[in-house]
This record gives C-alpha cells, sequence and structure tokens, in this order.
C-alpha cells in the first residue's frame, strides 16, 4: 500500500469516527465508569461537554440515597454552586406526581382508566372515544389506544379528572397525597405562580436555591424563564434528592399500590398489536436485558432524567439547567440508550462493575 493510499486510508477512518461521534453520541464522551469515582469524573465530563453550567444528580440504592452531589454553577451571575439540593425546573417530570395521583383515585375507586374522558369535563375532537388511560399513556392522537404519540398537552387534561373528583387542584392534591406526608419540601410547583400559595413554603427562600434556566446560544448561557404556568404535565420544580426520595417511596409502595405501580410500569399494547415504550405515566423498556423505568424532561432551559431499575431498587436522578440533558436525544421516541446520562449509570452499575456503597 502507497503512502498516499495509508494516508487515504487513515482521513477516511477519522472521518466516519467523526460522523459516528456527531451523529451517533452527540453528547457522550466514550467512557465506562469502574467505579462511582469514575461515575463522578464521568457526570462532571457530560456536563462540560455539554455545555450545562449545573447538573445535581442522586443515586438511590436499597431504600438510601448512596450518592448526591452537584457540579457547576447554579446561578452564573452570582457563583452560586449546584449543590445536591438545589432546586430545578423538572419540565415533563412533572407527569409523574400527576400520574401518581390519578392511580391513587383509581385505587379509591373514585376513577376508573376505563373512564371516557368527557366524563370529567374534557372534549378532544377525535375519531372514537378517548378514555383516561389513552391520556396517561400518550394513546389518545388518531383512532385512540392504536399508537404511541407522546402529548403533553393533552397530558396536562389529567389535571382536570384530578379536580373533578377531588374538587381540589393538582398542586392541593399533589401537597396533600405526596408532598407533605412525603416532607418533599424541595420539591413544589414554579414558585411564579399561584399554585405555590398552597405549599405553605417561603417562596423567596425557595427561589434563592432554583437553579437558573439558561439557553446556550453561540457560546454564551443566556437566562431563559419558563412560562408562569402549573399544570398536569409540566410547572413542577425540584432537586435530586428529594426526587430521590420520591422514587424510594414508590418502591416501598406507599405513595401506589403495587398492583398498579406494576401496571403503569407495563408498556401498553395498541390495538393494532404494537408494544408502546410507554406504560401509565413511566416510560419502560429493557437495557441490555435489564428492565427499565423511567422518563425525562425536557423545555429549551431546562432538562431532567430519571431512571429506575425495579429488580435492583436503583435509581438514578440527573437534572440540568439547560435543554442538553435531553434534547440532543430525541427520548420522546422512548429509547433510553441513545441519553449518554442514562448510559453512563446503566453501564456503569447495572451493565457493569461498579459498585455503590
Amino acid at each position: 500500500m502507497t503512502r498516499k493510499s495509508i494516508g487515504d486510508t487513515v482521513w477516511l477512518v477519522r472521518m466516519v469516527m467523526l460522523l459516528f461521534l456527531r451523529f451517533e453520541l452527540p453528547a457522550s464522551p466514550v467512557l465506562v465508569a469502574h467505579s462511582l469515582e469514575d461515575f463522578d469524573h464521568l457526570i462532571e465530563s457530560l456536563r462540560l461537554h455539554s455545555n450545562i453550567p449545573a447538573v445535581s444528580v442522586a443515586i438511590a440504592a436499597n431504600q438510601r440515597i448512596v450518592f448526591a452531589k452537584g457540579y457547576g454553577i447554579a446561578d452564573l451571575a452570582t457563583n452560586r454552586p449546584a449543590t445536591s439540593k438545589t432546586t430545578y425546573h423538572l419540565a415533563s417530570l412533572t407527569k409523574l406526581f400527576s400520574g401518581a395521583i390519578i392511580l391513587q383515585l383509581v385505587q379509591e375507586g373514585k376513577v376508573s382508566l376505563d373512564d371516557p374522558a368527557e366524563k370529567y369535563g374534557i372534549h378532544i375532537p377525535s375519531p372514537g372515544i378517548i378514555l383516561v388511560r389513552h391520556l396517561l399513556s400518550h394513546t389518545s392522537i388518531g383512532m385512540p389506544g392504536s399508537g404511541y404519540s407522546y402529548d403533553g398537552a393533552r397530558f396536562t387534561f389529567l389535571g382536570n379528572v384530578i379536580q373533578r373528583v377531588t374538587g381540589k387542584t393538582f398542586a392541593e392534591e399533589f401537597v396533600r397525597r405526596i408532598q407533605k406526608p412525603l416532607s418533599l419540601y424541595h420539591v413544589a410547583p414554579n414558585p411564579d405562580t399561584p399554585a405555590f400559595d398552597v405549599t405553605g413554603l417561603d417562596r423567596a427562600a425557595y427561589k434563592a436555591n432554583l437553579a437558573t434556566p439558561y439557553k446556550y446560544i453561540n457560546g454564551r448561557h443566556i437566562p431563559t424563564y419558563p412560562p408562569a404556568i402549573f399544570d398536569a404535565a409540566a410547572g413542577m420544580t425540584g432537586s435530586a434528592v428529594d426526587l430521590a426520595t420520591f422514587s424510594m417511596a414508590l418502591d416501598r409502595g406507599v405513595v401506589v399500590p403495587p398492583h398498579l405501580l406494576e401496571l403503569a410500569y407495563t408498556p401498553i399494547k395498541t390495538t393494532r398489536g404494537a408494544t408502546s415504550p410507554y406504560g401509565l405515566g413511566w416510560f419502560t423498556t429493557t437495557y441490555k436485558g435489564e428492565r427499565v423505568i423511567w422518563h425525562y424532561g425536557e423545555w429549551i432551559a431546562m432538562s431532567s432524567l430519571i431512571v429506575k431499575v425495579p429488580a435492583r431498587g436503583l435509581t438514578f436522578i440527573a437534572l440540568g439547567n439547560t435543554d442538553a440533558l435531553s434534547s440532543p436525544y430525541g427520548l420522546g421516541a422512548g429509547r433510553i440508550e441513545t441519553s449518554a446520562w442514562a448510559r453512563a449509570f446503566l453501564d456503569a452499575f447495572v451493565a457493569g462493575n461498579a459498585r455503590l456503597p
């Protein structure tokens, strides 16, 4: 082989590698953590690679929070560091709480998953009858039940169900049923909304602990605040530690009865015979042979991720103050393996040999 052909071959290999890294692994240093220390370094590497000012993570194992840490800066104007208790805008992780309340109402006999949405004053043009389960499983578009299509706007209607049945808002029921019983005082509705009032928390103190959301544009982080809304699909804020606490409570069966939690974790079968990547309020999949339950949140200046491995009693939480925890990966399609953050956790502590305390 001539020197020129060798050079051409090397160039081609480099180009293929660059294309692979750019399009298949959009924000992922190619590393696998073999210890908790490695994982700690990998999270910081991912944060820097993704240009996220602040990330907070927590890992729960067998009913203990075994690792929790903040990385970077929660507010660039004041140089306030991120901690494991820094609160973030959670975007679609709000659905975990509204979905849990719907399942509680099912357990109480106040709601049936097969109730027509119209029973609760929800009127959505449709070729068929939309049921509560269709809203909860993102299968309401087109002929209800025929296929999965992630739609946060339709999920918001579950707040109507909660209010019609209880006479209270989603925020009020969240405080009564989840926040106070579990002492989740670092989880609350967006403090810029009236819904925050029902928590009884100090608004100024809560906002002082909230990570500033940023949009990353042309090498600069621009503060970009979400709309002042709170509903069943979005608008909750919270910390990594309190989300891990909520996840452990789910595992104990004190939030949702185990048989209904199992139903929530079971992928929906559509009327066309396909298996959806979504259950009732949760994504559900397998990763390297292990059952994984998960969800993500994303808006233009915020992102969040929860990954649960029920058989091992494991939960991983990652929260960030740009969209880069989620936006590069197209997670609405239900493919957790595309997420560098999820892979970092799963490859280390589930598929790999890294050990937790």
